[in-house]
């Protein structure tokens, strides 16, 4: 008789869950970013997913959970297709931390930054590495409900060419790094770039990030031009279409996109000095152009707080970054390049992705496109379409409401007012 109660209560508990039923009156509903606002609408969420949509406000259906919106505009959940969870430090203070803070410390500054990213309004991001598996962790930690965050796809730990902008070692001293495990995230030659894939591959990655070029917080004078052998670039972007995995690409200079997108990258990140045939390469390839403009926001805050937060050969470039950025996007939008929404969440801070709103709309694109970038487009990068980017049926309920219309004033992001990610309630007015 006991075994049989037993089997009646876990053959119940799926029945069960999915009866719950929590119906959202919507003041004004955008189902999709390219489509104009709505007037008054009903959602009513199922197992975590919008069963319906109806016009007007219908009366919920007896024992369902009522959330009153009626003042707010309410909208998908938004992407960050560029994020970095594990850090919201940098410079100087993020190399000390590497230093004094142990593996377990990092975790839970990653999980602070989850939490700020989703409370933001940012219920699915793009985490593109770490150093040492805890947003690998963390993504699945968030999946199985054991902490709150966004839905994450990681890369797990960045690759790049020895002395390449993912090299840890750049700047330490000789002792240092002879005391220092050979960094598994470097490659040189096709064989042992190949190895680097599918080292990231095994530890769980869903998406592969790489670097052609050096980088702005590269701790050495090495410029930003292209640090990687076209048939290194192919053999990378191919043995990550072997296993599956869409790639990622830190780009600054034009050499280094286009090397990036002749060999079949999916996305540039950060894209700096694009010019008008990089710009052909993207519409030929399809690839996504993925901006990261907060970046600048996060160097102006440090240095305005500490002059010498950086050491003086990034200094130098962060000043010509803050300079040049936006005139890359402006190229792109006038280019007909698809647009995907990322902040470089990190180096910017976290829990302000929306700002990236207002740069973009400054630099050339409108509230619409770049809702849309945050929405469609970036769901379309992710590959996550059938599942997020719009507040369709059978998508998850990911849902966040402002008060205002982003469609016609992107700043009103920057003030979410209530989180809904896959039916369950992060954050209420």
């Amino acid at each position: 008789m006991r075994h049989l109660l037993l089997a009646a209560v876990f053959v119940a508990t799926p029945v069960t869950a999915q009866e719950v039923v929590t119906v959202i009156h919507a003041g004004r509903l955008i189902v999709r970013a390219d489509r104009p606002v709505g007037g008054p609408a009903t959602l009513i969420v199922r197992g975590g997913k919008v069963e319906r949509v109806e016009q007007g406000h219908t009366p919920p259906p007896a024992g369902a959970t009522l959330i009153d919106l009626r003042a707010m505009t309410v909208l998908p959940g938004l992407i960050d297709a560029h994020v970095h969870l594990s850090s919201d430090r940098a410079g100087t203070e993020a190399a000390l931390a590497a230093f004094t803070e142990n593996r377990a410390m990092n975790a839970l500054e990653a999980a602070m930054n989850a939490r700020k990213t989703l409370e933001a309004g940012f219920t699915t991001v793009r985490n593109l590495g770490d150093g040492g598996g805890v947003t690998l962790a963390l993504r699945d930690a968030i999946a199985r409900g054991w902490m709150v965050g966004p839905r994450i796809l990681d890369a797990g730990e960045s690759i790049s060419t020895t002395s390449g902008h993912m090299d840890g070692r750049l700047s330490l001293t000789d002792d240092v790094v002879e005391r220092l495990h050979a960094p598994e995230n470097l490659c040189d030659g096709v064989e042992d770039c190949r190895r680097a894939v599918r080292r990231q591959v095994g530890r769980g990655a869903d998406v592969i990030k790489i670097a052609t070029t050096a980088g702005v917080n590269s701790p050495i004078a090495a410029g930003l031009g292209q640090q990687m052998f076209d048939d290194e670039a192919k053999a990378i972007v191919d043995t990550a279409k072997l296993y599956g995995k869409k790639v990622a690409v830190h780009a600054h200079g034009a050499d280094g996109i286009a090397l990036a997108l002749r060999a079949g990258a999916h996305s540039i990140e950060h894209g700096t000095l694009l010019t008008d045939a990089e710009v052909a390469l993207f519409r030929r390839t399809g690839a996504y152009y993925v901006p990261t403009l907060s970046t600048v926001n996060g160097y102006l805050e440090r240095i305005a707080a500490n002059p010498n937060a950086y050491a003086p050969a990034v200094r130098a470039k962060i000043d010509w970054r803050i300079g040049i950025t936006g005139k890359a996007l402006e190229r792109a939008v006038a280019g007909g390049v698809k647009i995907a929404f990322g902040t470089d969440a990190g180096v910017s801070k976290h829990g302000r992705n929306a700002d990236e709103f207002g740069l973009m709309v400054k630099h050339g694109m409108t509230p619409a496109t770049a809702l849309t970038a945050a929405t469609i487009n970036a769901a379309e990068l992710l590959g996550l379409s059938s599942e997020i980017g719009t507040l369709e049926a059978g998508k998850a309920a990911d849902i966040i409401a402002v008060a205002g219309d982003p469609l016609a004033d992107v700043t009103v992001l920057k003030q979410v007012r209530f989180v809904m990610k896959g039916g369950q309630v992060a954050k209420r007015p």
